[in-house]
């Protein structure tokens, strides 16, 4: 979303539980599209919060496991926004060699980017910004 949609939304990774590092496999296959995730952490829920996002300050909750969406609605049943839930498979586990594994999130990593598409469309050019004379 970020390298699509930049500074014209706001967008924050949650999680069922904080992971402390991203997959390096994940990592691997992001930076092949310019992504890049080294430093990337997931929260939770109660860790954004503990950190100030206000659930109520955002629009739609993105659910991508159904671990994750049951606790998204138990999260949100307080607050009007919505909770969509993406199913994308999950590569963990699903080959034994590095590049099975590598394919596998490479496929995960392209239904994201495809349902990020689908969902808001082709991101729109960048204003313009405008120079001092």
């Amino acid at each position: 979303m970020k390298q699509m949609f930049g500074d014209q939304v706001y967008v924050q990774s949650v999680g069922v539980k904080n992971d402390l590092e991203v997959d390096g496999f994940a990592v691997a296959v992001c930076a092949e599209i310019g992504v890049r995730l080294e430093r990337h952490r997931a929260r939770s829920f109660e860790e954004m919060e503990h950190l100030g996002s206000e659930l109520s300050g955002f629009d739609l909750v993105v659910a991508m496991s159904p671990a994750s969406q049951r606790r998204a609605l138990d999260m949100t049943r307080f607050y009007h926004l919505d909770v969509e839930y993406w199913p994308v498979m999950d590569p963990t586990g699903l080959a034994e060699d590095r590049e099975g594994k590598l394919a596998a999130y490479r496929q995960t990593r392209d239904q994201i980017r495809d349902r990020i598409l689908d969902r808001f469309g082709p991101p729109s050019a960048a204003p313009a910004k405008l120079q001092r004379i």
